[in-house]
């Protein structure tokens, strides 16, 4: 993505250059980089959390405070995200969706599928997450590091 963005800015601001599908696969690349990473970073914990109490709680509280906010708030959003996208998605593909730009992308499809990835990605994670956290409230011990390791 770097190398992408270097050859962009110095075809254009250096040989007066541009190359406008290389401009629009950077800006794809990033969202495919957040939206397929974003499973990823919860399944290490690394989402931004509001800490004023969550920091010091006990591991009882978290695993409360995740199985409410995966269930309550995470999943639904994801369901509502995946059953909008889905139309976007399938529409996109059925026309083989181009780039509106002269020269642009010439499978946008492709990348709007990342859409119904990351839904299907960070829901997965999150079920994960539900379900170990339940599994700490019944007291069932949860090796975390040996899950980690396979996830890597």
């Amino acid at each position: 993505m770097v190398v992408n963005v270097f050859c962009v800015v110095v075809l254009r601001y250096v040989f007066s250059y541009g190359v406008i599908w290389m401009q629009e696969t950077y800006v794809w690349m990033h969202g495919t980089v957040f939206m397929l990473g974003a499973g990823y970073t919860l399944l290490h914990d690394g989402h931004v959390r509001i800490d004023l109490f969550y920091r010091e709680a006990s591991a009882k509280y978290k695993a409360a405070v995740n199985l409410v906010g995966s269930l309550g708030l995470a999943l639904p959003l994801i369901w509502i995200t995946f059953e909008r996208s889905w139309p976007i998605v399938v529409r996109s593909w059925s026309n083989l969706e181009k780039s509106a730009e002269a020269g642009g992308l010439p499978a946008l499809y492709l990348f709007k599928s990342v859409m119904i990835g990351f839904c299907v990605v960070f829901g997965l994670q999150f079920i994960a997450l539900a379900l170990r956290s339940l599994l700490t409230l019944l007291n069932i011990e949860v090796d975390e590091a040996q899950d980690t390791e396979r996830a890597s």
